[in-house]
């Protein structure tokens, strides 16, 4: 029987907050394939409670939320626990980075922005303040596929194969959730986090290149798997 494993080293975990549920959703499947460990909240009470209740390592945090000022919230958090935090939003005049600033954030995003650029701040925040574990690698590993995310490396059975950046992405999200489908519609909102695609040809694409890479045949994969009418699958 074979046996399906994705080993993962060094989880950051990090408090997502922000009112929007799909947008929430995205970052959470986004930051998960790139190793993180998601815990979201809705709104600057939710987001209070998880924060005193649990331990996280990096607070990504909207500056609008329903109940509260994010910059508000922000200055609450710091004043509980010095943890980083990274304030997000579609305000970037500078009276709202230099408050956020001022009040103990990090760092500041503007909306929108690439899931790349967001992962690559957060991971600078966190080696900056003290990532709890800055010397390990995080690797993916499904079968004869190991990709590492910190060196953005994949070897297939040992050897070193050179991707693209969109393709390391595609696979970091599949090999995440081994034996698990992942549909068209979320790979596209991870690898276009700020783009309208009219189609899906783009993805197919990056996912013939990939094979080419990574499987024995690719006209008959055995890795990278289609699920007809629904997404991808990453198997053993």
């Amino acid at each position: 029987m074979t046996q399906v494993t994705a080993q993962l080293t060094g989880h950051p975990s990090v408090l997502v907050v922000d009112d929007e549920g799909s947008y929430r959703d995205a970052l959470s499947s986004g930051l998960s394939a790139q190793g993180f460990t998601v815990t979201t909240a809705a709104d600057g009470s939710e987001a209070e409670s998880l924060f005193m209740a649990e331990s996280f390592d990096l607070v990504l945090l909207d500056v609008m939320l329903p109940d509260t000022s994010g910059i508000e919230l922000c200055q609450r958090l710091r004043a509980a626990r010095k943890v980083p935090i990274i304030m997000v939003s579609a305000r970037d005049g500078e009276i709202d980075v230099v408050l956020g600033l001022e009040f103990g954030a990090a760092d500041y995003v503007a909306k929108p922005f690439r899931l790349r650029e967001l992962v690559a701040r957060m991971r600078a925040v966190l080696r900056r303040d003290g990532d709890p574990s800055p010397a390990t690698n995080d690797v993916l590993k499904v079968g004869p596929l190991a990709l590492d995310l910190d060196r953005r490396e994949l070897r297939v059975d040992g050897e070193l194969v050179e991707v693209s950046r969109r393709e390391f992405d595609l696979l970091s999200l599949l090999m995440a959730r081994p034996g698990q489908v992942v549909t068209r519609e979320e790979c596209i909102d991870q690898l276009w986090f700020d783009a309208d695609l009219c189609d899906t040809r783009t993805l197919d694409t990056h996912m013939k290149r990939l094979r080419r890479k990574v499987e024995a045949d690719a006209a008959n994969p055995r890795h990278l798997v289609t699920v007809r009418g629904i997404g991808f699958r990453c198997d053993p």
